[in-house]
């Protein structure tokens, strides 16, 4: 994958070839680049070897088809000599108090189901006592702030031994942060996959004693957990805010565990009484 340019490299280097190496990664031609841009072939030509420059409005154009991140809209903006356009509001910020009531009272409102928000580098920014309950018992130190979702699943110490599943789950864990990587080229990000994808695979049971009588069909692929000597079974739901404006608002994902069967939403109405 392509290595992400500093800020400064960003600003020597000019925003066209940032703009072709996103364009490639995206696998669009510049002639279909231009039809969606309203906008020509030449011209991207132009902008991408340097012989154009770029208007503001154009920067931001194309940089909404080819689906770049809000965050990396402000580099091409500075690689094209322009002032960043989107603000990154620390999430404490006051500005942001109506946000973080609303967080909380989404999730919240989800109880007894569990649901949490995460940021760019899955590191959960809230989180209500469904999901507190599914990590009881973990050690102290995976517990500590920031917590990161993705390693409070897989490592060994932390859920990865309770997932029935767990092969499946890490499966799709690992190919979403790949995702994620290709799409934001973030090697702080690609740190983090380095290293949840090196944790050794605990021998998580494949059966428990209590089987389900008759078999589920799934309508997704779930989790399958033994929570204290029970099988629950959740299907992961994610929602991200429509049309952000700020880049911290624009990095945060909601994610909420449904029940995936009859059982665990029954033992789940009891679970938070």
């Amino acid at each position: 994958m392509t290595t992400v340019p500093s800020r400064a490299a960003s600003t020597v280097e000019g925003v066209g070839p940032l703009l072709r190496a996103w364009r490639e990664q995206r696998r669009v031609s510049q002639l279909e680049l231009a039809l969606r841009a309203d906008s020509s072939a030449r011209h991207i030509s132009f902008i991408e070897t340097g012989r154009s420059r770029p208007s503001e409005e154009m920067v931001l154009r194309l940089a909404e088809q080819l689906e770049v991140p809000m965050r990396e809209r402000n580099a091409l903006l500075l690689a094209a000599g322009y002032a960043p356009r989107f603000p990154h509001t620390p999430l404490d910020d006051p500005a942001l108090d109506a946000l973080r009531d609303g967080i909380q009272r989404l999730i919240g409102g989800f109880e007894p189901y569990p649901a949490l928000v995460v940021d760019a580098m899955y590191d959960v920014v809230a989180a209500n006592r469904g999901v507190m309950a599914l990590f009881d018992g973990m050690p102290e130190a995976l517990l500590e702030p920031p917590l990161n979702a993705v390693r409070l699943t897989l490592h060994p110490q932390g859920l990865a031994p309770r997932i029935l599943n767990l092969r499946e789950w890490r499966g799709h864990l690992l190919e979403q942060m790949r995702r994620h990587i290709a799409l934001r080229r973030s090697e702080p990000l690609r740190a983090l996959y380095e290293e949840v994808s090196a944790y050794p695979v605990p021998e998580s049971g494949e059966r428990l004693a209590e089987e389900p009588q008759e078999p589920v069909a799934y309508f997704a692929l779930p989790m399958v957990i033994e929570h204290e000597g029970r099988r629950l079974s959740f299907v992961s739901s994610i929602s991200t805010f429509n049309t952000p404006m700020d880049v911290t608002v624009a990095e945060l994902a909601v994610e909420t565990l449904l029940p995936a069967d009859p059982a665990t939403a029954k033992y789940l109405q009891s679970w938070l009484g």
